[in-house]
């Protein structure tokens, strides 16, 4: 029983083994393919990779890559994008999505957000969920480290140091958890689209007879806020709002 345990674990090491090395080889020779300028194979195999539910924000980042040296400026964006979700200080992914979004003909200000809102958003941005959990974590070991030096200190200065330190790392962490909820739900809930045709009728109700509203194109970023059997209802961030088919979109 045990020599068939030994095996099986081997086995499945030399498996794990063999996948990471057919891995590395395929993104090897896509990146090769890359650098010879042969974007289109590049762009195959880092596609392939990533159907094997290989998912790596530099993987989407070079698919990006070899998408936008094509000229696919929605595939482009959408990677980049995806990209970012996965590691939103992706400085390299943010500004070739920049540069990018420059070529979007439909160039939309987000005509409602706040400074100030602005600025929480780029905050938040600095780090994943993971990272704000983990800050969240050391900042309330501190809070119960000075909330133990408040308990039992002998001096007053300490007592009163310890009290206020604990109370603004408890506030903090909070905070910082409450960032990591919200980068938690932006990445699970994928209600961030790409306009992928080149250029889509937004309509007044989610039938083609709906009147005309107006006409996004190629590379558009838009918010998915209702789904009604094949139409979906989009918000911009001017406000403007409208339903398309949802085959024209890509959720990122």
């Amino acid at each position: 029983m045990n020599k068939k345990i030994i095996i099986l674990i081997f086995l499945t090491i030399n498996s794990v083994n063999f996948i990471a090395a057919q891995r590395e080889s395929s993104l090897q020779q896509a990146n090769e393919f890359y650098e010879k300028g042969k974007y289109a194979q590049a762009e195959e195999i880092y596609q392939n990779i990533l159907k094997t539910n290989e998912t790596a924000p530099e993987l989407y980042y070079n698919l990006g890559n070899a998408c936008f040296k094509q000229d696919k400026l929605a595939h482009a964006i959408l990677n980049y994008e995806r990209a970012l979700r996965l590691a939103t200080n992706y400085a390299d992914a943010r500004h070739n999505l920049a540069f990018a979004q420059q070529k979007v003909i439909d160039n939309i200000p987000d005509s409602n957000s706040f400074f100030l809102i602005n600025w929480i958003k780029a905050v938040i941005n600095l780090l994943n969920s993971n990272n704000w959990f983990y800050l969240s974590f050391v900042l309330f070991v501190l809070t119960l480290v000075f909330v133990f030096f408040f308990i039992f200190g002998k001096k007053h200065f300490l007592r009163k140091t310890s009290f206020y330190i604990a109370f603004l790392c408890l506030i903090i962490s909070v905070i910082t958890l409450v960032f990591s909820g919200i980068q938690k739900k932006y990445l699970l809930t994928r209600n961030a689209a790409i306009v992928m045709n080149g250029a889509v009728t937004v309509k007044s109700s989610p039938d083609k007879s709906g009147t005309d509203l107006f006409v996004l194109h190629e590379g558009a970023k838009v918010l998915v806020v209702g789904v009604l059997n094949s139409w979906v209802e989009i918000r911009l961030a001017n406000g403007n709002a409208g339903w398309v088919e949802e085959q024209t979109i890509e959720r990122i």
